[in-house]
């Protein structure tokens, strides 16, 4: 037997490529992953961690494109479109541009929630008959406001879409969301509480499973970068990395915000931009908030564990362009300092920044391929790879084994972009 050679090949070890291993080794399906660093070492590191069914509503409405254009004159902007002309982002723009309707936007919302309830479900599970050891903690999301505007926007849409889904959201009033969470600064104007929704520690949840797959039997080949893949007719039949060739009867394609980058080599053109996003994390400040938190005036998450605290969000569209944006870092302080009691914890231990793998649609793109044979696809799940990974591994594995999937598949089709 070729030692190489595995049942299914996952190339990513991110956290959805290792929800997807250990679904297949509990379908006695042997699994070797591919990461080009260490397990969630991307956007599975530095996200704020919720596991958040509230956030079914995609961006793409109408409307939101001007918002987006508008951005291209403030750096600091929640969501920011670098004004540096880029071909691709371009086509993805446009493509976006064609969502921002109510049609698209009802569908998109719909099949986001599908996925994010039963993730939601399945994560609560795991960690419970795992015992992972990830800090989770199932004590909901608040959305905060200290201006009536954005308040009102939302109650008035926000709150209509998730009770049309059946998501659990409550409204309450500015005293009540400060009894709530004495770590606010006075002076809120009101709340939205997301019951349902939860949060972890992001690192430690990858860490964990990951060690799951290599006690299950499953192999993971850190460091291996993937640099070329043997096709023959239509199957995929090697893929060669700087640690050298595997092989699988099946692959999986589960590289995040990688994906488009990758896919080129198969010719196929995935409809995706990275969207930058930014975190700064803290040891634990004497006045953590007791839940996780979205500053909606300002645009921050922020996210309280035992070991630690966490200040992320902002979404910019620049490109696969690396590095820090230290406009974007401090737009993060300021909005924190404006909330909250204590907006920094004692010591920061780690400033970062990953991409998060944005779809034209907002819906990820999990299914066979239409072009390969033996390739599937589990990727763009945007800012939800964390909420979404679980019942993508679930889903994947099904199909991967002719079961019967527990929500229909048809939205996330890879078949709806000719891939």
């Amino acid at each position: 037997m070729d030692a190489s050679r595995s049942d299914v090949l996952i190339l990513g070890g991110g956290v959805v490529g290792l929800s997807c291993a250990l679904y297949l080794l509990q379908g006695g399906a042997s699994v070797r992953v591919l990461e080009q660093g260490t397990p969630g070492c991307g956007s599975s590191h530095g996200n704020c961690g919720t596991i958040t069914p509230s956030h079914a509503a995609p961006l793409a409405m109408p409307g939101m494109l001007g918002v987006a254009l508008r951005s291209v004159l403030r750096a600091d902007a929640p969501l920011y479109l670098n004004p540096r002309f880029d071909g691709p982002r371009l086509r993805w723009l446009l493509g976006f541009a064609r969502h921002c309707n109510w049609r698209d936007f009802e569908h998109a919302a719909q099949a986001r929630s599908a996925i994010l309830q039963r993730s939601r479900h399945l994560i609560g599970e795991w960690v419970a008959n795992e015992k992972l050891d990830c800090e989770f903690v199932e004590s909901g999301v608040m959305y905060v406001y200290r201006q009536p505007g954005p308040m009102n926007a939302d109650e008035h849409h926000h709150v209509q879409v998730l009770e049309r889904l059946g998501i659990p959201v409550q409204r309450l009033r500015g005293d009540e969301v400060e009894a709530m969470e004495p770590a606010l600064k006075p002076g809120v104007k009101g709340g939205l509480f997301h019951p349902g929704d939860a949060r972890l520690r992001p690192d430690r949840y990858v860490a964990e499973l990951a060690r799951l797959v290599r006690e299950r039997g499953g192999v993971i080949e850190t460091g291996a970068s993937i640099e070329r893949f043997e096709t023959a007719s239509n199957r995929i039949t090697g893929v060669g990395t700087s640690r050298g060739d595997f092989a699988g009867e099946r692959v999986l394609l589960a590289l995040g915000a990688w994906s488009p980058l990758l896919g080129k080599k198969l010719g196929l053109r995935l409809p995706m931009q990275p969207g930058k996003g930014y975190s700064l994390t803290y040891t634990r400040p004497v006045h953590a908030p007791r839940h996780a938190l979205v500053l909606r005036d300002v645009s921050v998450c922020v996210t309280t564990w035992e070991s630690g605290f966490r200040l992320g969000s902002t979404m910019e569209f620049s490109g696969y362009a690396e590095g820090l944006n230290r406009t974007r870092i401090d737009a993060l302080r300021r909005g924190a300092a404006l909330g909250l009691r204590e907006p920094e914890g004692p010591q920061l231990q780690e400033e970062w920044w990953g991409w998060r793998p944005m779809s034209v649609d907002e819906l990820p793109i999990i299914g066979p391929s239409t072009r390969w044979s033996n390739l599937h696809l589990a990727t763009a799940h945007g800012m939800l790879g964390v909420s979404m990974s679980a019942a993508t591994g679930e889903l994947v594995a099904a199909q991967l084994t002719g079961a019967t999937p527990a929500f229909d598949p048809t939205p996330y089709a890879p078949a709806r972009f000719g891939l």
